[in-house]
């Protein structure tokens, strides 16, 4: 294959653009000039770009790719502006059900964040129970919460009919959890239905109504291809899942690559279950996992491999609630009791590195310990990762920097939704700490971008970084800690593969390196900069192969 007409933007050390990029196989044969690549290589396909800009695949580095195409599984409510509107759909999917049957449907509100609700109905108010028994008499209705983090703003809201609260035998509010769980009354005393959940994780659902449908092996391998192909057409042909994936979620991933239906490449960390287990028991769990998940590959290949640990503090009250409903993850694909006390921290993680297991945090307040790790075991070169910036010192950037140290960024959060909070909370003097991505850039820390899946577009945080953009405030946080959009695309691409362990083989346009190859429809070096966060791909190949196309990119075959 050649491509040609184009302008190439490599990302390799000197930032170098070319013209035309020569593949053969899976693999790059060459990047240069078209007159030349034409000349040295036979190629039995050649795509005309048009002009338009070729990046590397793009690299999510905590991306939760499978939520996406979760979806879809159950009946959307999109485009309610009412209560009738709601009840409406509800009373249409009683209709087609058997007597019994469960109807469960994704939020009320508006994907992908579901901000203004209930306001976004003319009635200003969540339906209650009696209204869904009036159109599902027979039929138990569960109108589920969001994943909080979708949207970052409590309370999650649920609403049960008559049915479904009789199903999961609640009959009054349960007990557990007063201060995160708030079950809605009417005048006399009764639930009304409408279910609050103080807190970014659902409990309610996992905990009490398990004889509701929930996300079975093939919806989440059905899933997981459907989220390929979305991540696909804005230019993403790699994920890192630093949050750690439990083994169901192992397993559907498995299933998609045995098929060869894989589009997207995964590198999957490991969440473990440790709420019965003592020291001796992960002590022994390290031995016997070091040549599954050790060093930074793990027994994978570059299409999919699992490697390290999620590492978490403790599991709190509600984790414990939650996870009833194990081995069942729900949203999460990752297990809720995965946390180790903090007394027992360090011993835990000397443990791993003893065995030469990746840690993988996502808490700040983990560095003191990778620093007292450090002092027994030496982890600068172990890559162990720090995840989810949000906020940074000038000494724990310097900290991360001497521990070599990889990290990634959540802009989504902590610039795009919440940085003014955090900076309301720190004050003004300190805002260079919020998501200082310039400062960990000059300390020489390669960090990579992520999505946390919404939206699933790295676009939207190569544009963050680059603008500093709040939503809230329609004003810029700490635009000291910008990016260049080199910067920014490098953090998307390069910086991804040395996330993952693999910046030998993929992450720029260098002759050997794997084929990932996004051909944009705009250029992002150039375009308006407020235009970044609509880039999508016009074409992605992964390994040498198309697998998103649009078809607005002349192809002529030989």
């Amino acid at each position: 294959m050649l491509i040609r007409n184009a302008k190439v933007i490599t990302c390799d050390d000197s930032f170098s653009l070319h013209d035309a990029i020569a593949i053969e196989g899976d693999k790059i044969a060459a990047v240069g000039p078209a007159e030349i690549l034409a000349a040295d290589y036979t190629a039995s396909q050649t795509i005309d770009a048009g002009g338009r800009a070729i990046i590397p695949g793009m690299i999510d580095g905590h991306s939760h790719l499978d939520r996406e195409g979760l979806k879809s599984i159950f009946p959307t409510l999109s485009g309610c502006k009412s209560i009738d509107d709601v009840l409406e759909r509800i009373e249409a999917l009683a209709a087609a059900a058997e007597p019994g049957d469960w109807i469960v449907t994704m939020p009320i509100g508006e994907p992908p964040y579901y901000f203004d609700v209930p306001d976004n109905l003319e009635e200003k108010r969540w339906p209650t129970r009696e209204e869904l028994d009036r159109v599902s008499p027979n039929n138990p209705v569960y109108i589920r919460p969001i994943w909080g983090y979708w949207r970052h703003i409590q309370p999650l809201t649920s609403i049960a009919n008559s049915l479904a609260l009789k199903e999961a035998g609640l009959e009054s509010h349960p007990g557990d959890l007063p201060d995160i769980l708030e079950f809605e009354t009417d005048g006399n005393g009764a639930l009304n239905g409408i279910i609050h959940e103080h807190t970014f994780v659902p409990v309610v659902e996992l905990a009490y109504l398990r004889t509701m449908p929930r996300f079975g092996h093939d919806d989440r391998v059905q899933g997981i291809k459907r989220s390929m192909k979305k991540y696909n057409s804005s230019g993403t042909t790699s994920v890192y899942e630093e949050h750690g994936c439990a083994q169901e979620l192992i397993e559907a991933y498995r299933a998609v690559n045995a098929e060869g239906n894989a589009s997207v490449r995964a590198t999957l960390v490991y969440s473990p279950s440790w709420h019965f287990a003592n020291k001796d028991g992960y002590e022994k769990a390290f031995s016997e996992w070091s040549d599954w998940i050790g060093g930074l590959r793990g027994d994978g290949d570059h299409w999919l491999a699992v490697a390290g640990i999620f590492t978490d503090f403790g599991v709190t009250p509600d984790n414990l609630v939650r996870n009833r409903a194990a081995p069942y993850t729900g949203w999460s694909g990752f297990n809720y009791d995965s946390g180790i006390p903090e007394d027992g921290i360090v011993d835990y993680l000397v443990s791993a590195a003893r065995h030469n297991i990746r840690a993988n945090a996502i808490w700040m307040d983990f560095l003191e310990h990778f620093e007292a790790v450090d002092k027994i075991i030496p982890i600068a070169d172990k890559r162990w990762v720090m995840g989810h910036l949000d906020r940074a010192t000038e000494y724990q950037i310097e900290s991360m920097a001497n521990l070599k140290l990889a990290m990634t960024s959540h802009t989504n959060r902590y610039i795009y939704k919440y940085g003014h909070i955090v900076r309301d909370e720190i004050g003004e003097a300190r805002e260079n700490e919020i998501a200082p991505l310039r400062s960990v850039i000059e300390a020489g820390i390669p960090i990579s971008l992520a999505t946390d899946n919404v939206p699933t577009t790295l676009w939207y945080p190569v544009w963050q970084t680059v603008t500093r953009y709040n939503m809230f405030i329609d004003d810029q946080i700490a635009p000291d800690q910008a990016l260049t959009r080199e910067q920014a695309i490098q953090c998307a691409t390069r910086n991804g593969a040395y996330l993952t362990g693999e910046e030998d083989v993929k992450g720029t346009l260098e002759s050997s390196k794997l084929a990932d190859i996004a051909i944009l429809d705009k250029d992002p070096l150039s375009c308006p900069e407020n235009d970044l966060k609509d880039i999508t791909a016009e074409m992605t190949i992964v390994g040498g192969k198309v697998v998103h196309d649009t078809g607005k990119i002349e192809q002529i075959s030989s």
